[in-house]
């Protein structure tokens, strides 16, 4: 385990060098340089405390004192112009850097396949994208620069000390290298209990994410009381996570205190007993103090951004993590541009299973050709989803193969297909906004001719004339002022707006009622001449014209056909039907 451990460290360590701070290497050069002048500066005051002591004060020199005192003063604003600039350059280009990773995080999220979201909780994404990245300011920003400068002081401290008094500096490095021991011993558990605080974040993230995007059904229920204790558990986790961290860091910060205390102590006496025996000035006994808590301070100083280095490493070992999962687009095989698409679909023998040995599909074979309408019903679970899934490329069959113009899909790219692709679901999606930029998602630069003509076909104005606003009218998160009737026709709306040819219509009527049902049919009419369409329905009145209907049970097609030769084969479309119209 602890190789594993190690080999990881190095690989981000690596990795973070080679990415983030070596392409930035300008601004933290530019830093190290101002860090290093801030702390030469600082050495100014015991060198002439020294000097004052033992030359100024017991010589009456007044010109020498106005002198020191104008060196102490120039060092001071150097310190304090340098710390100014260190923090502009190093802290605005690490919030930078955090912007640029959380947006090439997301970007590479948004490419990754169906099936991971599928099995990943929205709320942790979000902590994945917005919360593991913020660690990286301490690589760009002040946090490395102080590091470095901090390291080059106490060698600069040290070799004074060492010019000062050769014994009481051995002294000291005794606790100073007791104390370096504790703290990497630290740092080595401190990493991951890090990365599982980073884990645990992103699940209680997840969570409260899907209670409050779920308030309704929470409070239907009358489960406030299960959520609030789900969430108390999860965090109490992450306080537990933090403990532990806390004691190793408290671990690290009392043993300097101790360590350096007793150092302190030990100087006070020999530095003491040596003053009386005259090896040792007063002004060499005060410069060699001061020089020891420029030298400490830094240490005690690089215990703490050395945390911070470890949380950002844990950081980016997960975002590292997420980073390497391969995105849809990753299939070297995808090398077919489709330009101009028919929309010609066969499946040939596709087999398909979200867990091994467990078939949702079974040797599915079926032509749609350009144009026509191919009805999929069965019962829940039949596998009608997974067809629409896997002719919309969101899923790849772990059999068979699913043609489109003659082209395995498998070797068609996918922005050129699905360029094509129109899509409305049984539970749309609606994101929060006003009605106009939901139907003009598609196609953000579509004239108002082309909005308007979309929004009339989907009978959106007989709902949305009766608002103040219109269409300009906010629908609040996931449409949640709407009804589902008006969710559903701005999602038609939005697919005749995109055009596409090939569509997939899953329940698409689902939501509405008898009256705006038979607007939306009228609609769904137009919207579908020319184009490849698959339409799932339960209600099977709505598919009666279809092309052909494929009958699906337990993943397989069992009956196929048009809605009068299934009836009066009087199979298992014919008892789904004649059920149905009893209902």
């Amino acid at each position: 385990m602890n190789k594993k451990t190690e080999k990881t460290s190095k690989a981000s360590l690596s990795k973070a060098f080679k990415t983030i701070i070596w392409p930035r290497r300008k601004y933290v050069l530019t830093g190290l340089i101002l860090i290093v002048i801030s702390r030469f500066a600082s050495l100014v005051l015991p060198g002439s405390s020294k000097i004052l002591i033992d030359e100024v004060v017991p010589n009456g020199d007044l010109e020498m004192l106005k002198w020191l005192i104008l060196a102490v003063v120039g060092a001071i604003v150097v310190q304090s112009v340098t710390s100014f600039a260190l923090t502009q350059i190093l802290s605005v280009e690490a919030q930078n850097l955090i912007a640029q990773l959380r947006s090439k995080v997301q970007a590479h999220i948004l490419k990754l396949p169906i099936r991971y979201f599928d099995n990943t909780k929205t709320g942790e994404l979000v902590s994945r994208i917005m919360t593991d990245v913020e660690g990286v300011r301490n690589l760009v920003g002040t946090g490395l620069a102080q590091m470095v400068g901090g390291i080059l002081t106490a060698i600069v401290c040290l070799f004074l000390l060492i010019t000062i008094s050769p014994l009481m500096t051995l002294y000291v490095l005794v606790p100073v290298a007791i104390f370096g021991l504790i703290s990497l011993k630290a740092f080595g558990k401190i990493r991951p209990i890090f990365r599982e605080r980073g884990k645990i974040n992103a699940e209680v993230t997840g969570r409260l994410t899907e209670t409050l995007g779920g308030i309704r059904v929470i409070k239907g229920f009358n489960a406030e009381l299960q959520e609030i204790r789900i969430f108390a558990e999860g965090v109490d986790r992450l306080f537990k996570n933090v403990k532990s961290s806390l004691i190793s860091t408290s671990l690290i910060t009392s043993s300097a205190t101790l360590l350096l205390g007793l150092a302190s102590a030990g100087i006070m006496g020999i530095g003491g007993y040596m003053i009386m025996q005259g090896d040792l000035t007063f002004g060499d006994f005060l410069a060699f103090t001061l020089y020891l808590g420029f030298m400490i301070a830094p240490i005690v100083q690089m215990s703490n951004i050395g945390s911070q280095l470890t949380e950002a490493f844990a950081g980016l070992d997960r975002t590292e993590e997420i980073m390497n999962t391969a995105v849809e687009s990753d299939d070297t095989e995808r090398t077919i541009q489709l330009k101009n698409i028919q929309g010609h679909i066969v499946f040939d023998k596709v087999s398909f299973a979200y867990e091994s040995n467990k078939d949702v599909l079974k040797n599915i074979s079926f032509e749609a050709i350009p144009g026509s309408v191919t009805a999929l019903v069965g019962t829940s679970g039949s596998g009608k989803t997974t067809i629409s899934g896997i002719a919309a490329s969101f899923l790849t069959p772990d059999e068979g193969a699913i043609y489109i113009d003659g082209h395995d899909l498998r070797n068609v790219t996918l922005d050129s297909y699905r360029s094509r692709l129109g899509v409305v679901l049984q539970d749309e999606f609606l994101f929060e906004g006003t009605i106009r930029e939901n139907v003009l998602f598609p196609r953000p630069n579509a004239s108002e001719e082309e909005l308007q003509n979309a929004v009339a076909a989907a009978y959106v104005h007989q709902f949305t004339d009766s608002f103040e606003h219109g269409l300009d009218t906010q629908i609040g998160e996931r449409g949640v002022k709407l009804s589902g009737g008006q969710q559903q026709r701005i999602a038609i709306a939005r697919a005749i707006l995109a055009d596409p040819k090939i569509l997939i219509l899953d329940e698409a009527t689902s939501n509405l009622d008898t009256e705006s049902e038979s607007y939306i049919q009228a609609s769904l009419k137009e919207l579908m001449k020319g184009k490849t369409t698959f339409v799932i329905a339960h209600r099977l009145s709505t598919i009666r014209q279809a092309d052909q209907i494929l009958v699906i049970e337990a993943g397989e097609i069992v009956e196929r056909g048009k809605h009068d030769e299934l009836i009066q084969s009087e199979g298992r479309y014919h008892q789904l039907y004649t059920y149905q119209a009893r209902i």
